[in-house]
C-alpha cells in the first residue's frame, strides 16, 4: 500500500464533503450523484488499505444517501468527515506496518462510543481522567455534554504593524528565533520566541518555562494570541506574555487550529488540568466520537422547528465554524446551542410525561365521594366565606379525588391566601369516605400551627386530629402511633417524623405536603408508599415561576390561588440604612403605642468572629435594655427546645410579648393577626423569595402593616437594585421570577433535590420558549405513542437521561 495513494483517496473523498458542509450546507443541493462517487472511492480505499471494518461505516453512511432528507444528509456528511479524518490519522501512525495494524487503529479511533471511559481516550490516561472526573466527566458522553462556558474570538488575525497595545490580539507569523534568556536572578529564565509577518517583528515570552523551546523551530508558521505590550528592552517591540499558541501543520495546510486563529472554546477546568490541555482532549474526543452521536429527535420535529442534526450541533457547539458572532455563542443562543437545548428539554419533558402518565393513567387510585355533611358543617362554622379562587381550586381538587386515578396536584398561592382551609376540605373528603389524611410540614413550628388551626376548625365536627413531631416524648409518641395504626386518628399533622418506619397508617387516603420546596421527591415518594396510592396534594406559599412549574413539578397538575381574602391592605415596605436606624425605631414605637406587635428577624443565631452580623440573642438584650424598655422583648431561635419555642410563641400570640426577636424559624406559617410590623436585619443576606415569606408574616389582621428592611451603610449596586425591586411590589410571582433570574434555578429551588436529570445545555430561563415547545411536543408524543415504540433511539435517550432518578419513570 502506498501512503501517498491512500492520502490521495482520502483527500478525494473529503473535498466534496467539505464543500457541501461550508456556509451551513449552502452548496449541498447543488451536488448531484454524491452517493455513487463516495461508494466508488470507499471501495478503492478498502482495496488499498485492506481494511473492511474501517470502511464499513462510510459505506453505511452513503448507501441510499441520495434519497435521504436534507437534514439526514447533513448528519451523514458530518459523520463521514469525522470518520475519514480518523482513518487518515490511523494510517499516518502506521505507514510501514501494513494493513493489519491499520485495521486496528482506524477501528479503535472511529468507533469511540458514548460509554467509553475518557481514561482510554487519546491524551487522557488515569491521572487526567481523575481530574476530569472532578468536572463530572467520566465517559465520552459526559465529555460531549460538557459544553464551553464561554468563547473567545481569536480568528481575527492582525498584522504585527497594526497591533493595538493593551488589546487582546491574534497574529500569525514565521518563527525567526527561539532563545532561553537568563535574567539577573539566576533561578529565573525566560523563553523568548520571535516571529515576523512582513510588516514587523513580535516577541512571545514565557516566564520560567525553558522547556517551551522544544515546541518551536525556526521557519515554522505559528499563531499567537494574547494581550500586547511594548518590550522596553528590545527597542519597544510588541510582546505577548504567555500567549496561547498554535503551530500550523506544514503537512496538512487545511487542518484547522485549536487554540488560536479561530473561535476558541473556553472550558471550566480544575487544578492540575490546564485549559489548553482540556481543549486538546475535547477536540480529540469530539472528532473521534461525533460519528457515534445518535439522532434521537424525530425527523418531523426537526423539520418543524428547523433544528440541525445532533452530530453537527455537538461539533459546532464545541468548536464553532459557522456561527461567528461571539455574543450569540456566549449567550448560548447559537443554532447549535438551541438544538441541544431543545433535545435536552424534550427528553426531560418526555420523562415527566411518562411519569405523569404512569401515575395518572396506569395506577388505580381511590374514587372519593364529595364530603357533603362535613364540608357543609365546616362552612357553617367559618367566620368568613371562601374566595372565588379558593372555590375554583377546591373544585379542581374534588374532581381529581373523585377520579379513579391518583391525584397529583400542586396548589400554589401567596402567603395568607387561604391554602389551609382548602387542604382541610380535601381532608374532610377523605375522612367522610372512611380514609385518613395526613399533612406534612417542614418545621415543628409550622406543623404545630397547622395542628392548632385544624383542631380549632375540625373539633366541632367530631374529627380526631393528632400531631406527630420528632420532639414528642416516648410515651406520647407511642399513644399517637397507636391511634394512627388503629384508625382512631383521622387527620395526622406532622414533620418528617411521618416518614419514619414505625409509622403505620390504618387507611391513608390523602397525603398533603406543605412547603414542597423544602422536600425532595424522595420524601414525597416515601409518604405515598405508606398507603395504597393515596391522593397527593402539594401546597407551597413560594410562588413558582412557570418555567420551574413545568420542570420541577412537571408531573403535577397545578392550581393557583391568585386572590387574597377581602379586607387585606397591601403591606408597605421601606428600606432604611444604618444611619436611619433611630428613625426606624421611632416608627416601631408608634406602632407599639397603637397596641400592635413587632417581629425583628436576624439571619444568624449567634455572633461569630468571622461575621459582622448581629445575633438575635445579642440584639434581643440590647433592644430590651436600651431601646424598648417599656415593652416586653421575647427571643425565638432554632436551637431552642420545642417546649421553649411553644411558650414564647404562646406569649407572643397572647400579647404578653410585644417584640419577638427571631431567626428565620418564623419564615413559614406563623400566624399572629395583631403583629403589624416586620423588621428584617441585613436583608441583603436573604433571597427575595425568603424576604417575601418573612413579609407575609404580617398583614394578617385588619391593621395597615409595615415591612422595614434595615440595611448596612454600604450596598453594592446589584443588591440595592434587588431590594428596591422587592420594595416596589407585593406580587409574589413577580418576586419569584426576579429571584429565579438572579440566583438561578439550582439555588432557587434546590433542583438537585428534585429528582430530575441535570441540564447541561439548556437553561430554563434563557430557553423558556423552547421549554414550552418541548413540553407540548413531549406530552403529545406520549399520548400518541406511550411506549415510544416508533422512536427507539429517543426511547434509549430518555432511559439514559432518567437512569437512577428514583425509579419514577421507566422506559421499556
Amino acid at each position: 500500500m502506498s501512503s501517498d495513494d491512500l492520502k490521495t483517496i482520502l483527500e478525494r473523498l473529503k473535498k466534496p464533503l467539505r464543500y457541501a458542509s461550508r456556509d451551513d450546507f449552502a452548496h449541498l443541493k447543488s451536488l448531484t450523484d454524491l452517493e455513487p462517487f463516495v461508494l466508488t472511492q470507499v471501495r478503492e480505499l478498502r482495496r488499498l488499505s485492506g481494511d473492511s471494518r474501517g470502511t464499513a461505516a462510510l459505506e453505511d453512511l452513503f448507501s441510499g444517501f441520495d434519497a435521504l432528507a436534507l437534514d439526514m444528509k447533513r448528519s451523514h456528511i458530518l459523520q463521514a468527515i469525522a470518520a475519514i479524518d480518523a482513518f487518515g490519522r490511523a494510517a499516518a501512525m502506521q505507514p510501514e506496518n501494513g494493513p493489519e495494524r491499520l485495521r486496528t487503529s482506524a477501528t479503535e479511533t472511529t468507533n469511540l462510543h458514548l460509554d467509553t471511559l475518557v481514561q482510554y481516550c487519546k491524551g487522557v490516561g488515569p491521572k487526567r481522567a481523575a481530574l476530569m472526573k472532578k468536572l463530572g466527566i467520566a465517559t465520552v458522553e459526559d465529555a460531549l455534554s460538557y459544553l464551553p462556558w464561554r468563547y473567545e474570538d481569536r480568528g481575527n488575525l492582525k498584522k504585527i504593524a497594526r497591533l493595538t497595545y493593551g488589546a487582546f490580539e491574534t497574529v500569525s507569523g514565521e518563527v525567526i528565533s527561539t532563545e532561553v534568556v537568563q535574567t539577573r536572578r539566576k533561578w529565573v529564565k525566560v523563553f523568548e520566541l520571535v516571529i515576523k509577518d512582513g510588516t514587523g517583528v513580535l516577541v512571545g515570552s514565557w516566564f520560567n518555562q525553558p522547556f517551551m523551546q522544544k515546541a518551536f523551530r525556526t521557519g515554522q508558521k505559528v499563531i499567537l494570541s494574547g494581550v500586547v505590550k511594548a518590550n522596553s528592552y528590545k527597542g519597544g517591540r510588541p510582546q505577548i506574555d504567555n500567549p496561547d499558541y498554535e503551530v500550523l501543520d506544514d503537512d496538512d495546510p487545511e487542518s484547522l487550529p485549536i487554540h488560536t486563529g479561530r473561535t476558541v472554546p473556553i472550558y471550566r477546568t480544575t487544578a492540575g488540568l490546564s485549559a489548553r490541555a482540556l481543549r486538546s482532549i475535547m477536540k480529540s474526543i469530539v472528532d473521534a466520537a461525533v460519528g457515534s452521536v445518535p439522532e434521537p429527535l424525530p425527523a418531523a420535529l426537526m423539520k418543524k422547528y428547523g433544528l440541525m442534526p445532533a452530530a453537527q450541533a455537538v461539533r459546532e457547539v464545541h468548536f464553532p465554524e459557522h456561527e461567528k458572532d461571539i455574543a450569540i455563542l456566549n449567550r448560548g443562543m447559537s443554532a447549535a446551542h438551541r438544538r441541544l437545548s431543545f433535545e435536552e428539554l424534550f427528553v426531560l419533558e418526555l420523562g415527566l410525561a411518562l411519569r405523569k402518565r404512569g401515575v395518572t393513567f396506569e395506577k388505580k387510585g381511590i374514587s372519593f365521594k364529595p364530603p357533603v355533611k362535613l364540608e357543609a358543617a365546616l362552612r357553617k362554622g367559618l367566620p368568613f366565606t371562601l374566595t372565588s379562587a379558593q372555590e375554583r381550586v377546591l373544585a379542581e381538587i374534588k374532581r381529581d379525588m373523585a377520579s379513579e386515578h391518583p391525584m397529583n396536584r400542586l396548589v400554589q398561592g401567596d402567603v395568607g391566601c387561604g391554602k389551609t382551609v382548602v387542604a382541610l376540605v380535601a381532608s374532610l373528603m377523605a375522612v367522610e369516605n372512611g380514609y385518613q389524611a395526613c399533612l406534612m410540614a417542614p418545621t415543628e413550628i409550622l406543623a404545630e400551627q397547622h395542628h392548632r388551626n385544624i383542631v380549632t376548625l375540625a373539633l366541632p365536627l367530631g374529627i380526631t386530629v393528632v400531631l406527630l413531631t420528632g420532639s414528642l416524648r416516648k410515651k406520647t409518641k407511642e399513644t399517637v402511633l397507636a391511634g394512627i395504626a388503629s384508625g382512631a386518628s383521622q387527620i395526622m399533622v406532622g414533620t418528617h417524623a411521618l416518614l419514619e418506619q414505625d409509622v403505620h397508617f390504618h387507611k391513608l387516603g390523602l397525603a398533603i405536603i406543605d412547603e414542597q420546596h423544602r422536600f425532595g421527591v424522595m420524601q414525597r415518594s416515601t409518604l405515598k408508599s405508606k398507603g395504597y396510592e393515596p391522593d397527593v396534594l402539594v401546597m407551597t406559599a413560594t410562588p413558582i415561576p412557570r418555567t420551574l412549574a413545568l420542570t420541577v413539578y412537571g408531573d403535577l397538575d397545578v392550581s393557583v390561588i391568585d386572590e387574597m381574602p377581602p379586607g387585606r391592605s397591601p403591606i408597605i415596605t421601606r428600606l432604611y440604612f444604618e444611619n436611619k436606624r433611630r428613625e426606624a425605631y421611632q416608627l416601631l414605637e408608634g406602632e407599639l403605642s397603637k397596641g400592635r406587635q413587632v417581629y425583628v428577624v436576624y439571619p444568624l443565631v449567634e455572633e461569630t468572629e468571622k461575621s459582622d452580623l448581629k445575633a438575635a440573642t445579642e440584639m434581643a438584650g440590647h433592644l430590651q435594655k436600651d431601646v424598648f424598655t417599656a415593652w416586653k422583648v421575647g427571643l425565638l431561635h432554632g436551637r431552642m427546645k420545642g417546649a421553649e419555642k411553644e411558650a414564647v410563641m404562646a406569649a407572643f400570640k397572647a400579647g404578653a410579648v410585644h417584640i419577638l426577636v427571631s431567626t428565620t424559624v418564623i419564615e413559614v406559617g406563623v400566624d399572629v393577626p395583631n403583629a403589624s410590623v416586620m423588621v428584617i436585619e441585613h436583608p441583603e443576606r436573604f433571597g427575595l423569595a425568603q424576604l417575601h415569606q418573612l413579609r407575609g408574616r404580617v398583614g394578617r389582621g385588619t391593621h395597615q402593616s409595615l415591612c422595614v428592611l434595615m440595611g448596612p451603610r454600604m450596598f453594592v449596586e446589584e443588591t440595592r437594585d434587588r431590594l428596591n425591586a422587592f420594595v416596589r411590589t407585593n406580587d409574589g410571582f413577580a418576586i419569584a421570577e426576579e429571584d429565579l433570574r438572579l440566583r438561578g434555578p439550582g439555588e432557587f429551588f434546590g433542583t438537585r433535590q428534585s429528582g430530575l436529570p441535570d441540564l447541561r445545555a439548556a437553561n430554563i430561563l434563557r430557553d423558556a420558549d423552547l421549554l414550552e415547545k418541548a413540553r407540548t411536543e413531549a406530552f403529545a408524543l406520549t399520548m400518541a405513542d406511550p411506549e415510544l415504540a416508533a422512536s427507539p433511539v429517543l426511547r434509549d435517550a430518555v432511559g439514559r437521561k432518567w437512569a437512577g432518578k428514583l425509579g419514577l419513570v421507566t422506559v421499556s
